[in-house]
């Protein structure tokens, strides 16, 4: 893959971040402004993440068929026309169609992305490769909560910006080549190869469900805690970000040493210091001093999703990846669909426990790489072997 190339799907990644980064807390602050419960909130912005589970199974398919250039550009059209339609009507059922289609769109254009990077990227720089992904993706996702304060010009604005900066992005896709993925007998055995990855792969697989656990339930519950203590929204628009800037900060250094050293190490690490990350906000009312938990805690569980997509290409043959790609997107779906759902019944239910319930998971995720231990250099060594075949 050509440096150009690779530079236009992280450009990409980049503004569906931002569009996700914006749509997540600039929703949930409308909805508590206009007196709707927390709970219902919650439930509400998991309309995207259901899109993910609708669409994941049937992506594989018009992948081979179409080649990576157009499904990516389905995914964006779809994002871009979706975005702009929000101002039409404010009815909640209006919007989580939306949500749903913007989930469905971002997917799409998610899974030709990164399983074209995966597929594209020599071992050596994979981390590196995928780093960069994770980081384009962070840095919009950054980026999106600042344009909340735009809903005290016209509510209608940050819908808008955001639907021409996505048709700004996604009009860079027409400089990209037509590519088709690698097609060989093994990729046609069925659905045995959602098991024969998830038994290869799981403990790397589970980071993206941690990943979207977290992600969702930050950006959409956590402008909710925050509202109900006293703080301003413009104030939350200005904390947000820090998750998403220490994810940035931490992002290549992380992917790089895991290249350099035991990737699974490396995540075992990230996990525990965000869990004490977490765990110590839990006792923190102050801007100041919650912003900087957000920070630390984004420098290390903020890379949790790109860590895990190169654990698991390094555990899977290529024939496998396709499935790889999909069942990270679909946990993470579920992840993200868990994370509002639980906040908004946490802060429905005991309000000053929302940080524990994301603490609490983190070290669940941290247990779960233990049981690997000993099993990692037996599939590390069966890849190797697998890749050599194919």
């Amino acid at each position: 893959m050509q440096q150009r190339h690779f530079f236009i799907l992280v450009s990409i990644v980049m503004i569906s971040g931002l569009s996700q980064g914006l749509l997540l807390p600039l929703i949930s602050v409308i909805f508590e402004q206009s007196g709707i419960r927390s709970s219902l909130s919650g439930i509400h912005a998991t309309a995207m993440y259901i899109g993910v589970l609708i669409v994941s199974p049937f992506l594989e398919r018009p992948l081979r068929r179409y080649g990576f250039k157009r499904l990516i550009m389905l995914g964006g059209a779809i994002v871009i026309a979706s975005l702009a339609m929000f101002p039409i009507s404010s009815s909640l059922s209006f919007w989580f169609v939306l949500r749903l289609l913007i989930g469905i769109g971002d997917h799409i254009l998610h899974f030709g992305s990164q399983t074209w990077i995966t597929y594209a990227s020599p071992i050596h720089r994979r981390g590196r490769n995928i780093s960069l992904y994770g980081l384009s993706f962070g840095v919009g996702f950054m980026i999106g909560p600042l344009l909340v304060p735009l809903v005290h010009i016209h509510e209608s604005l940050p819908f808008i910006v955001s639907s021409l900066l996505s048709l700004c992005g996604w009009m860079l896709l027409f400089f990209l080549p037509h590519t088709y993925p690698q097609a060989t007998e093994a990729e046609k055995i069925g659905v045995m190869r959602f098991f024969r990855a998830w038994k290869q792969a799981w403990p790397a697989l589970l980071l993206p469900f941690g990943y979207g656990f977290l992600e969702a339930s930050l950006h959409s519950m956590f402008p909710v805690y925050a509202l109900r203590n006293g703080l301003h929204v413009e104030t939350v628009a200005m904390m947000l970000p820090a998750f998403a800037l220490g994810g940035i900060a931490f992002q290549l250094p992380l992917g790089t040493l895991s290249d350099r050293f035991s990737r699974k190490m490396i995540i075992v690490v990230s996990l525990t210091i965000g869990a004490i990350c977490f765990m110590i906000a839990q006792s923190f009312s102050s801007p100041i001093l919650l912003t900087m938990c957000f920070f630390i805690a984004g420098m290390f569980v903020g890379s949790l999703f790109s860590l895990g997509m190169a654990y698991m290409t390094d555990l899977l043959p290529k024939s496998l990846l396709p499935v790889g790609n999909i069942l990270c997107g679909m946990l993470y779906s579920i992840g993200s669909i868990c994370g509002p759902t639980i906040g908004g019944i946490v802060l429905q239910q005991q309000e000053r426990l929302f940080f524990f319930s994301v603490s609490s998971l983190l070290f669940l995720l941290l247990l779960a790489q233990r049981p690997f231990t000993k099993f990692s250099k037996y599939f590390l060594k069966k890849q190797e072997k697998n890749i050599d075949a194919f």
